[in-house]
């Protein structure tokens, strides 16, 4: 290629950066820091009333999150678990859960809501540019990252400013309340519950197979049938919390034979009530020994003798199966006289 070929270079810029050769214009260094802007103060640091201002506004939402607070607590105890109100748009709900999310998140946004508000109006907005150092600082860096704490600790006011300071306190202190209140979701205080039972004085057996009242001669020598409390139907809603309490076994033992004199007085002509549910992890117990009156527990093998107080004569169970003193009423049906004196089932740590 010939010189009168080559394309001649035109309007190229100077290695100078001639900023006028061509028209265009380049910059010594493309990555130059361009600097901080200059600081513009707001009107909280010029006007004390402004500031005044906002500090009621962030003191009054620290103070909306401490009753948003107390109102979730306080959910927990007037709302029913099972009470459903409507609330356009969102339908049917359920109103225990409305008003626990309800009050948490306005505690919680107004915390946030607040803080927010106190770093951008109250504290101080001045940047500070600073050269990275070296992850191990030496004792001059620490004392100065100490001394900017205190700087920092200082210029947000918050020993200036007691009102925010209080509130904020208040706020962050109670809502960790919400958090032991949610501990109730691991279900309400047994109370009495675990002792008692739906078996009362007067209250008849009624046969689980037949749904009818048993009478002695109904229950023969060597067999065994389980019973429920007279009113329990499998219909209701709490059926299964409450047969697992209440269920019992008949068994008609010679009289001769019991072994356990509290046995004997409790029974009816050698027939004996004790309560289904294994004393080791609650299992029904089903399978009965006519010739030793042992009856065994099919999941840990857990073997009770009812001929002498339903002692535990082996497996893990700890104590012996409680009895149902039992009696026959006017009409010669078989009713109890009492509920269980000790728990089933179980020991637990109400068992005193």
């Amino acid at each position: 290629m010939s010189s009168q070929e080559i394309p001649e270079e035109k309007h190229l810029p100077s290695e100078q950066g001639d900023a006028h050769h061509g028209g265009v214009a380049v910059a010594d260094d493309p990555f130059a820091d361009p600097g901080l802007p200059v600081h513009k103060p707001r009107i909280q640091d010029i006007d004390e009333r402004a500031a005044k201002r906002s500090e009621r506004t962030v003191a009054m939402l620290f103070t909306l999150s401490m009753l948003a607070t107390i109102g979730f607590i306080a959910s927990y105890v007037i709302f029913p678990v099972d009470k459903i109100v409507f609330i356009f748009p969102l339908g049917k709900v359920s109103a225990l859960n409305f008003a626990l999310g309800m009050t948490l998140g306005v505690a919680l946004f107004c915390i946030g809501a607040g803080a927010v508000h106190w770093a951008r109006t109250l504290m101080s907005d001045v940047e500070v540019a600073d050269d990275r150092h070296e992850i191990a600082a030496p004792p001059e860096v620490k004392a100065k990252v100490l001394q900017d704490f205190a700087d920092g600790a200082n210029e947000s006011g918050i020993g200036r400013r007691p009102l925010i300071r209080n509130t904020l306190l208040g706020a962050m202190a109670m809502v960790p309340l919400a958090g032991v209140m949610l501990l109730r979701d691991l279900g309400p205080l047994p109370e009495e519950k675990l002792r008692k039972t739906l078996w009362t004085k007067g209250k008849l057996l009624i046969n689980q197979n037949t749904m009818e009242p048993l009478r002695p001669e109904d229950v023969l020598v060597g067999s065994l049938t389980f019973a429920m409390p007279e009113g329990l139907e499998e219909e209701q809603h709490d059926f299964q919390t409450q047969i697992a309490k209440a269920a019992l076994m008949i068994v008609r033992i010679q009289p001769d034979d019991i072994k356990d004199k509290r046995e004997l007085e409790w029974s009816h002509d050698g027939i004996v009530a004790y309560s289904k549910i294994c004393t080791h992890v609650g299992c029904p117990i089903s399978l009965y020994e006519q010739q030793t009156h042992h009856v065994l527990c099919p999941c840990h093998q857990s073997t009770f003798d009812l001929s002498d107080g339903a002692r535990v004569i082996f497996g893990p169970a700890g104590h012996a199966l409680p009895q149902l003193r039992i009696g026959v009423n006017d009409e010669g049906f078989l009713e109890a006289l009492g509920d269980f004196e000790e728990p089933v089932g179980p020991a637990f740590w109400e068992r005193g």
